[in-house]
């Protein structure tokens, strides 16, 4: 599945990491509807360290319909807040 992380580009990552993303997504959504900007920092951080881990980055010219997007590392808890959608950052 392709994934674009804002600011960086895109990766591929495998089905068989969906769920364990999804865990780090909802860490996410937690920090967000908590509030607090602490946790949030370190869901964000935790979440897009995971992708980067798991995924191998596709070629810079190359641009595949990406399957969901990721905020950049630096994004505010609203702009994360604004890209969530029903099920998170991270459909599935």
């Amino acid at each position: 599945m392709i994934v674009r992380i804002m600011g960086e580009g895109q990766v591929d990552l495998t089905d068989a990491d969906l769920d364990v993303l999804n865990s780090f997504d909802a860490a996410l959504e937690a920090a967000i509807e908590s509030g607090d900007e602490k946790k949030f920092r370190k869901a964000l951080n935790d979440l897009l360290t995971k992708v980067r881990e798991d995924s191998r980055p596709l070629p810079a010219d190359s641009l595949e319909p990406s399957q969901f997007i990721l905020p950049h590392a630096d994004a505010s808890m609203d702009e994360v807040r604004k890209m969530l959608q029903d099920d998170g950052l991270i459909p599935g």
